[in-house]
């Protein structure tokens, strides 16, 4: 079983959401986060003042799935996140070595 946390531009969460439950993604979580990296923030003017934001608002997924298929969630994650502009995210792979779904104490890719 894989971990896979991406972390993408806000506007294309549904995009993404929907091009995963295609491929047959079950699992999903989202949270809202700040972050930055190579763009390190940009300026932006409001009401005539110019201010500095260091932290750019984006969205992270992350999803347990079985290993036969995180090559193809990541390869769907990556084309469908793309806008060839900086800031399209990242996309990170962990192992995960167990899983266990509390209700019917089933583990393994079972529980996924």
């Amino acid at each position: 079983m894989k971990l896979i946390l991406a972390v993408i531009k806000p506007f294309k969460l549904e995009e993404v959401r929907e091009a995963l439950t295609t491929i047959g993604v079950q699992g999903l979580m989202v949270s809202e986060v700040k972050g930055y990296g190579r763009q390190s923030g940009h300026t932006e003017i409001y009401r005539g003042a110019e201010y500095v934001v260091n932290f750019v608002p984006k969205i992270k997924l992350e999803m347990v799935v079985p290993a036969a298929i995180a090559p193809q969630v990541i390869e769907t994650l990556a084309a469908t996140a793309r806008t060839g502009k900086i800031g399209d995210g990242k996309i990170f792979v962990l192992d995960v070595e167990q899983a266990l779904r509390v209700r019917t104490g089933e583990t393994g890719e079972e529980a996924l």
